[in-house]
């Protein structure tokens, strides 16, 4: 059976929009919030049948095409030898700080600890309704570096700058082993049965255009590259969605990733985008998450909005500028998902 996500995604004729949210599993849904009594967040992420369970309640709740892991972008980061908590926000108890830290990350078969992602997966396509699309994930190499070298702090990051700067060889040393580790990662979870993979990049477009030009798309290309390299052996096509947060001064670069779809953020349109990313990439995106507060004629309009913006001909897939907020209505949640499946209906 034929995905509309997956089709969206290859650009191929639809009939309508699919839609999903950022962060759709998660902290505006009751039964979520009653498992956190009981779990933490890094339980919930390591226990399959409860990553499992989280995964599949926006389902029943409010309808999306598309099903993306409950995980996060750091999870992958122990199996190097890095130590994660959550506070509730990321911490990093031994971050790189050395060249020597850099040159001793090894990354090689480390994603075969994961096994309780890949377990989570193969539970989760147990009971994904036919026509919704499983989407896995995993955090960019730059992400990835900035939360290494600031210890899980965000900021102005200071201290992935100064590396980069001051020492770009190791820079690039540290970054190459990240796509290597993530392209393992990725490629892991379609194997378990991930029927699209989205790169989150929150912090490269924070970054001057020369930096996003020399330290983050070559590394993008590369990663979707080898992913691709991967599963083509085992006759897989998966399309690769590619995140960038605050990207509008890049936007002309991101056709180099290679990636099957861009997602943008809120700050632009797509129609706006669509004037630099090529006609044959699809663009996901991207209400802003506080129109989620209005009233249902405000959310309507601004559906509306955004689905006339995009060019004729452009595979799009419809979802938040970020993630969803945790204190977003639900009803509301399910009225824009509701109505863009109604208005984009291509009669």
């Amino acid at each position: 059976m034929s995905k509309l996500f997956i089709d969206a995604c290859f650009n191929r004729k639809i009939e309508r929009t699919p839609v999903w949210m950022m962060r759709q599993a998660g902290r505006y849904l009751a039964d979520y919030r009653e498992l956190k009594t009981k779990y933490d967040f890094l339980t919930l992420c390591k226990t399959p049948e409860l990553a499992a369970k989280v995964t599949l309640m926006p389902l029943k709740e409010v309808n999306p095409d598309g099903a993306i892991l409950f995980s996060d972008i750091l999870i992958v980061l122990p199996v190097i030898g890095i130590d994660v908590s959550f506070n509730p926000g990321p911490i990093i108890s031994n971050p790189v700080k050395t060249a020597a830290d850099i040159e001793n990350i090894n990354v090689v078969n480390k994603t075969e600890k994961l096994v309780f992602v890949y377990e989570a997966i193969k539970n989760i396509k147990a009971e994904l309704p036919e026509d919704v699309a499983l989407i896995g994930f995993g955090g960019a190499p730059l992400t990835l570096a900035a939360y290494l070298t600031g210890g899980g702090k965000t900021g102005n990051f200071k201290e992935l700058r100064a590396l980069i700067y001051s020492d770009p060889q190791r820079a690039h040393l540290l970054l190459d082993k990240l796509v290597d580790l993530q392209a393992d990662f990725l490629t892991s979870q379609i194997e378990a049965g991930a029927e699209a993979v989205q790169i989150f990049d929150t912090w490269a477009g924070s970054m001057p255009r020369e930096v996003v030009k020399e330290f983050v798309i070559p590394k993008i290309a590369a990663l979707i590259e080898k992913i691709r390299q991967n599963i083509a052996s085992k006759g897989k096509e998966v399309p690769i969605i590619y995140f960038i947060k605050d990207g509008s001064h890049v936007l002309d670069l991101l056709n180099a990733t290679g990636a099957d779809v861009i997602s943008i953020d809120e700050k632009i349109s797509i129609s706006y985008a669509a004037k630099f990313i090529r006609n044959n990439i699809s663009i996901q995106g991207n209400l802003d998450s506080s129109v989620l507060y209005c009233s249902k004629d405000i959310i309507t309009q601004k559906v509306d909005d955004i689905l006339k913006s995009v060019p004729s001909g452009r595979g799009h897939i419809f979802n938040l500028g970020h993630g969803i907020l945790p204190d977003t209505p639900v009803e509301n949640a399910r009225f824009m998902i509701s109505e863009v499946k109604r208005l984009s209906k291509r009669v």
